[in-house]
Formats: structure tokens, sequence, C-alpha cells
């Protein structure tokens, strides 16, 4: 008996195009909102607000402002922390924010393929 033509799996060449399609605009998307996120900006406090932070979507930091009591020259290491802190907090909100967006957009499809049998 002759095999049919097509393609392998059964899929048909308009299926691959629709497929295709989707994807470029799943990735169109995923580009806008990379850089809609770029363009954010997250400003976070520690310690009570006395250091806040302020970073760009891309983690970059764009302002640190204190609080006049918390520059003590005789507790420089508590100053410090309280930087580091507001800066690592700050992060963790770009990261959440992005996880969010990529959580939309792929519909909860998990990891990549989206759990699909190929």
């Amino acid at each position: 008996m002759a095999k049919r033509g097509g393609f392998p799996g059964g899929m048909m060449p308009g299926n691959m195009n629709n497929l295709m399609k989707q994807a470029q605009k799943m990735q169109k998307q995923m580009e806008e909102n990379q850089k809609a996120l770029e363009e954010k900006e997250f400003t976070v406090a520690a310690g009570g607000g006395a250091v806040e932070v302020t970073i760009s979507g891309k983690r970059e930091v764009k302002a640190v402002k204190l609080a006049e009591e918390v520059v003590d020259p005789d507790d420089i290491e508590m100053l410090e922390d309280l930087i580091v802190a507001a800066v690592n907090e700050a992060i963790r909100k770009v990261d959440e924010e992005n996880a969010a967006v990529m959580s939309k957009l792929t519909g909860g499809l998990g990891g990549l393929g989206g759990g699909l049998p190929f």
C-alpha cells in the first residue's frame, strides 16, 4: 500500500502556518512587554522608610534616598545593610512583574513547550 504524502506526524501545512503566525505574534508581544517593563521604575523602602531605592526594569539603580537620621558615621554597616536590602527588594519587584507579564502572555502554559507532547 502506498503512503500518503504530507508532513510527518500528520500535520497539515495550514496548521504549521497558523502555528508560525501564533509564535511570531507571541514573540512580538513578548518584545513589547519587555520594552514596557524596562521603561518602568520600581521604588522600594527599607528600614521603615529610612532608605529608598528606585531601579528601572533593566535592573539599573536610578536613585537612592537616605533619611537624615539613618546617616550615622558610627554605624555605617547598618546603612550599607539597608541599602542592600532595598536594592534586593526592588530587584525582586522587577522579577515578579516580569513573571506576571510572562504568565499572562503564555496563558499559564508552563515551561518551554507548554507541556505539549512534542
